[in-house]
């Protein structure tokens, strides 16, 4: 899971990418979730916190 600093040494169209695996990788931990116990159950709060990670960064570069 990248942090902040390796989140900012990539560009735009990575992040966009990161994005859209990070929501994918969201949807199914939430459908594996509702059809059994879940092998680590903060896995979806990770991939929350991840994508709001990579919002944060592509919505500081929109302002500058």
């Amino acid at each position: 899971m990248p942090k902040k600093h390796s989140l900012t040494e990539k560009n735009p169209s990575e992040l966009t990418e990161m994005l859209s695996k990070q929501r994918e990788e969201l949807r199914t931990l939430r459908f594996a979730a509702a059809g059994a116990r879940p092998k680590d159950s903060s896995a979806p709060k990770k991939a929350r916190k991840q994508i709001a990670r990579i919002l944060t960064e592509l919505h500081s570069r929109a302002i500058n």
